[in-house]
């Protein structure tokens, strides 16, 4: 089973976006059972809060399921846990590994990395700038090439 685990800041916009969009993804490549999807934030202020209004709107308008999914905080046993560990922005990258273990089979990378053109920008945080529609388009594009990627990596 690959594991991803999506990070951003707070764990209420980008990240429970990216971990929808990926989920709805996998879901219609039929792979729901040898994916599993998850979520966390760097910091732990929004920890057990449902994702942001603005990111629960533009799922909805989407008809992305985002049931179930609360903030929580990146934790070291992740970097064992998870296979892919993708985050939103450089800052997000740097903080997350400051829990990494001295040894781990983790791939750490940005999400944006998957996009040739947009390789090394980061995830704009919309709880910032308000604009939930962009970050969707990047989330989006980015989340199915992602899905490429570990298709050919896992073989699936």
């Amino acid at each position: 089973m690959a594991k991803v685990l999506f990070v951003c800041l707070g764990n209420i916009c980008r990240s429970p976006m990216a971990e929808a969009v990926f989920r709805h993804k996998v879901a219609e490549a039929g792979l729901a059972g040898r994916i599993e999807i998850d979520s966390a934030g760097t910091g732990d202020w929004h920890t057990g809060e449902p994702p942001h209004e603005g990111t629960r709107t533009i799922l909805r308008q989407n008809q992305i399921d985002y049931s179930g999914m609360r903030a929580r905080q990146v934790r070291q046993s992740d970097f064992h846990e998870h296979r892919y560990i993708i985050t939103m922005d450089a800052s997000n990258t740097k903080n997350v590994m400051k829990w990494a273990p001295g040894s781990h089979d983790a791939e750490v990378r940005q999400l944006l990395d998957f996009i040739p053109e947009r390789r090394g920008e980061d995830v704009p945080d919309p709880y910032y700038t308000g604009n939930f529609q962009e970050v969707y388009e990047m989330v989006d594009e980015a989340c199915g090439l992602l899905l490429a990627y570990i298709r050919t990596k896992e073989d699936m």
